[in-house]
């Protein structure tokens, strides 16, 4: 009996010197718990009281019963004094005072960034800005570009069809046909949007971005396209950058040619990016192809003009030594917060 008495009076110690330094409500019930719960100490103590006589039995639950009396009264007093010291803190709160400001730390996505810096270059170089639909007809997406039924260059596009005559577009080249039928020369625009092509891998994705170049007056000639692109591509990447162009093919120029710059990761001495050749293809350009004249009613004997279409990922991802454009799209805040 001795023992189970002097084992409940020493819970009873710990437990007021654990009630009286706590600090909060969540402490408290947690010592309630730890003292008085169905596997608390006083009562897997006084659990033992069938292995004692029995007319010692009554002596025990009595003080086992004051004890638990004891621990709950404190915790009861302990938990009152602290609601109202909480109390009387929010009492000294000034509700009338101003709310603290929330700050926003977003920022544009990089695409969104890259694209507007390269408006804001063709702006500065003269250019105006035109929209047209993301679902367009078949014949400002390729007929009348010089893509008639059946043309291989068909092939390359990898179209998204809606209907045998809507796809969603997959260059913004359509937007070019569209002024020109309602506008007549001197123009030049620049046309930003989304184009959709059913690809994917770690350079391709099924939505993109481009902005696609036109410049038709009289006398335009592929040196004026050259120095344009020439300058636009300093603007990005900084004076200095080395510019080559190739012969090439596209339906709607002739005569056409890839654009390329010197590799940004290694400064064209040869690397894995280049593929050792010291030069990363950038763009598509060339001379409006008389043939897309006729169809918006220009005289190619009078006008001519040149135009350019360049992905907005591929210049983001060599701008931000980026390997992968596939992170443009997945929306990882880490990637994210770093632009």
């Amino acid at each position: 009996m001795e023992s189970i008495i002097a084992r409940l009076e020493a819970i009873e110690e710990g437990a007021l010197k654990e009630i009286k330094a706590a600090q909060t409500i969540e402490q408290l019930e947690s010592l309630r718990i730890k003292y008085l719960g169905r596997k608390g100490e006083v009562t897997t103590t006084l659990r033992q009281l069938g292995k004692i006589p029995s007319e010692q039995r009554p002596l025990v639950g009595k003080k086992g019963n004051e004890i638990k009396e004891k621990i709950q009264l404190a915790l009861e007093e302990a938990t009152e004094a602290l609601k109202q010291k909480i109390a009387a803190e929010v009492k000294h709160i000034d509700v009338t005072l101003p709310g603290r400001r929330a700050y926003s730390y977003g920022t544009l996505h990089p695409i969104t960034q890259v694209m507007r810096e390269i408006c804001d270059i063709f702006l500065r170089l003269g250019f105006d800005i035109a929209e047209g639909p993301d679902v367009e007809l078949d014949y400002y997406n390729f007929e009348a570009l010089n893509i008639p039924p059946h043309h291989p260059a068909r092939d390359m596009q990898d179209t998204f069809y809606i209907s045998s005559d809507v796809v969603l577009r997959t260059h913004t080249s359509s937007i070019q046909i569209r002024v020109m039928e309602k506008e007549k020369p001197p123009i030049r625009i620049i046309a930003p949007g989304a184009v959709y092509r059913c690809d994917a891998d770690v350079s391709h994705t099924p939505m993109f971005h481009q902005v696609e170049g036109l410049l038709v007056e009289k006398n335009v000639s592929f040196s004026q396209l050259k120095g344009i692109l020439t300058t636009f591509m300093e603007a990005v990447f900084g004076e200095g950058i080395g510019v080559r162009f190739r012969p090439s093919f596209f339906p709607f120029t002739e005569p056409s040619a890839e654009m390329d710059i010197s590799c940004v990761i290694c400064g064209g001495k040869g690397c894995r990016v280049c593929k050792g050749t010291g030069w990363l293809e950038i763009l598509g350009c060339g001379m409006v192809d008389p043939a897309v004249f006729e169809k918006v009613g220009y005289d190619p004997e009078i006008y001519t003009g040149f135009a350019f279409g360049l992905g907005v990922e591929r210049i983001a991802m060599l701008k931000y030594g980026i390997d992968d454009i596939r992170l443009f799209f997945e929306n990882h805040l880490g990637f994210l917060k770093q632009f």
